[in-house]
């Protein structure tokens, strides 16, 4: 769907260079047992497949079903999604408690205002030192403890669905316990019940969500909270005339430093040749976390990151953890482009590694960007053809942020107007956009077919993640993209546009943060439940991953579901082989969350669904 991408991918030179499209039709056609989700090599006398039309065989050989193989397999998947966050949190966690400590580091706390905001939501009465002190001590306890964890969600999610949640015995023992304990019970011969296995993945999506949210916490703590800004997005952004370094992955104090320390070298680089000094760009979450606090452009999505390289232009691909492929090194090597990773756990053959440490981050991001000037000296002028396309894209839609605009409209109420504009249907729902990109899905068409199809219904879209990256790249981010909605909603974005000191609309989609952030959406959520006394489940609200792809995607959808968001899956997961399975979390699962999935790859089927189910809502709301 991407024209940049397009333009690239169908130049004669370039079309022997092997992209992830390539890959993708070499492996066809894939396994079909994996495909249900029905092969199990969880101990060496696999692995082990069932048959999928009732025929032998019919149990792995240690006697487990085909539902228990299913939910196991999922289980080990949310694990690993949860793992993910857990471990970004860790990152700004150490940081924090770095600084608590008076370690001198080149980091500080860039936003008292959602450090005060945290206090104040735990009750921590306290002067700043010691606030902080023991605000990191209840994160530490959320990732360890029971006890911590259930504080931490009383406090973050409405009243209704935590005493749900408690009730079915599904709050997280923390973090880190509920993901080895998830690991644990998908080991041979222990759980084998695909009941209890899926009241277990739900148990370690709430430990996702758990990671997550404070992960997006304590990063605006220290890197500040997002605010409404104007950048751009897609290929166009790369500078012919600069040294160009593209930041991706999902560690934001990566990425910052470097940013904190471009200033310090454009006079290097412009004594290298490039007029125009160092130009930053983003690709993923990573560049998503730049490109909200920043306002650095955005390149590119997961599935096309390869496709930065191609313009000839790219100087440095600058890489942490999370989405990264390998390939990477590959498609350099047919450049000038040094591949640098920086953490030792993601670390790829034929590149540059550059330990990160933040005690030595601004002796790392030099180093990096030096080497960026250098490989600038290096570029071949012949083979830079950089797309000239891109779109205007309005970012920053943190939960501060809304509530700052809304409270230019109600100081004492701000979220009346908001939830005023639900009950006339003016607003007819909201519906969050997550998840990657997928091959088996033409890049970014579902979730530009969806939104056309939402938005001109009225309902109002929000994003995060890659889903954010597609949407800037199409310019739906923009206020120029407001044709898109139906004209109820044109009037709520041209009135609220009012209020941001731009003097122009808000855009149809409003884009939210990076994946880890998907918990921003959840605390807007429960704000607007809370205040009209009801559960999120009761909300006329749904989520969408319509490409989804990594297991944090999956990790997040299951939460999304255990919170009370109905969600939307556009690529088949690998669940179908188990039919008790797929019947529990397609329709029973309605019985003890008041949500469910809903898997669907036709996008306009998904969005008639999604809007049958929003309409749904609504009448029992009686709006």
């Amino acid at each position: 769907m991407d024209l940049a991408v397009q333009y690239l991918r169908r130049k004669p030179t370039l079309q022997e260079i092997e992209t992830g499209w390539d890959r993708f039709e070499k492996m066809q056609d894939q396994c079909g047992f994996g495909e249900l989700g029905l092969c199990c090599r969880n101990c060496l006398m696999g692995p082990c497949r069932i048959n999928p039309f009732g025929e032998s065989p019919t149990r792995g050989i240690c006697g487990i079903t085909a539902d228990g193989i299913v939910a196991r397999n999922l289980c080990r998947t949310i694990a690993v999604g949860a793992a993910a966050h857990s471990d970004h949190g860790i990152h700004i966690f150490e940081v924090l408690e770095k600084i608590s400590q008076g370690v001198k580091l080149k980091y500080s706390i860039k936003s008292p205002q959602k450090f005060e905001q945290l206090l104040k939501k735990f009750n921590l009465n306290l002067d700043f030192e010691k606030g902080l002190v023991e605000l990191l001590k209840l994160a530490h306890k959320a990732f360890t403890s029971l006890e911590g964890a259930m504080f931490w969600l009383e406090k973050t999610l409405t009243a209704k669905r935590f005493a749900k949640l408690k009730e079915l015995n599904v709050i997280p023992i923390g973090v880190d316990p509920t993901i080895r304990e998830t690991l644990h019970r998908t080991h041979m011969g222990t759980d084998a019940d695909y009941k209890n296995l899926l009241l277990g993945a739900i148990k370690c999506s709430l430990a996702d969500f758990l990671g997550m949210d404070i992960a997006s916490n304590l990063s605006d703590v220290l890197l500040g909270i997002p605010k409404l800004k104007f950048s751009i997005s897609n290929l166009g952004v790369i500078n012919a005339k600069a040294v160009n370094i593209a930041v991706h992955g999902h560690n934001p104090l990566v990425s910052t430093s470097i940013l904190e320390m471009t200033p310090f070298f454009h006079e290097k680089a412009k004594e290298a040749g490039a007029e125009d000094g160092v130009n930053i760009v983003g690709i993923c979450c990573t560049g998503t976390e730049l490109l909200l606090r920043n306002g650095i452009p955005l390149a590119t999505n997961s599935a096309s990151q390869e496709i930065a390289v191609l313009t000839g232009a790219l100087d440095a691909m600058v890489v942490d953890v999370q989405c990264i492929m390998p390939s990477l090194a590959d498609v350099c090597e047919c450049f000038h482009t040094k591949l640098i990773t920086t953490m030792s756990i993601a670390k790829i053959p034929g590149a540059m590694h550059v330990e990160f440490e933040p005690e030595t981050a601004e002796e790392t991001a030099s180093k990096i960007i030096e080497t960026a000037i250098e490989a600038y000296k290096s570029r071949n002028r012949k083979l830079v053809d950089i797309p000239n396309i891109c779109q205007e894209t309005m970012v920053g839609f943190s939960p501060e942020a809304i509530f700052e605009l809304l409270l230019k409209i109600n100081e004492k109420e701000p979220l009346k107007p908001f939830i005023d504009n639900v009950v006339l249907g003016k607003i007819f729902g909201i519906v969050l956009f997550a998840g990657c990109n997928n091959y088996k899905v033409v890049q970014d068409y579902n979730f530009i077919n969806m939104a056309k199809e939402l938005a001109r219904h009225n309902i109002l879209l929000v994003a995060t993640g890659c889903a954010g990256g597609a949407f800037g790249k199409c310019g739906f981010l923009s206020p120029s993209a407001l044709h898109i909605c139906g004209e109820k909603l044109q009037e709520v974005l041209i009135e609220l546009g009012k209020y941001t000191g731009f003097n122009r609309p808000l855009p149809p989609v409003w884009h939210m943060g990076s994946c880890v952030d998907n918990s921003r959406v959840i605390r807007i959520l429960s704000a607007i439940a809370e205040t009209l006394e009801v559960d999120i489940s009761d909300l006329p609200v749904a989520a969408s991953a319509p490409e989804l792809m990594s297991e944090k995607s999956i990790a997040i959808g299951t939460y999304a579901v255990s919170l009370g968001v109905t969600t939307h899956i556009g690529v088949t997961p690998q669940v179908l082989g188990g039919r008790e399975v797929t019947e529990v979390l397609t329709n029973k699962i309605t019985e003890i969350l008041d949500a469910k999935f809903i898997i669907e790859t036709d996008p306009f089927i998904a969005s008639q669904k999604i809007i049958e189910h929003i309409s749904n809502k609504r009448k029992k709301l009686g709006i």
